[in-house]
């Protein structure tokens, strides 16, 4: 069974990379989204079985739209990433 996801970041090279690795990894990637909105979008047009959102994109999060897509695509299943930061 191959698996189809949208995947959403707002960083070309992150979005380059984990395409790669998921689809040698026999992933199918259905679309690619800047921010959550597009993500949101991708998903209704598209209808994956998994959606890859990064949490802090700009205009409309990942957050958002994990919220947004929980309420109208209960099937889809979400991965939600996030990198922390942190300066001592």
């Amino acid at each position: 069974m191959t698996i189809r996801l949208v995947l959403a970041d707002d960083h070309v090279l992150v979005r380059q990379g984990l395409r790669k690795l998921l689809e040698s990894a026999g992933f199918v990637v259905a679309g690619e989204a800047t921010d959550g909105r597009e993500a949101v979008r991708l998903v209704h047009i598209e209808n994956p079985d998994l959606a890859v959102i990064d949490i802090g994109m700009p205009q409309f999060n990942g957050l958002n739209a994990a919220l947004e897509l929980t309420r109208s695509h209960p099937h889809v299943r979400l991965i939600v990433l996030t990198q922390h930061d942190e300066s001592r």
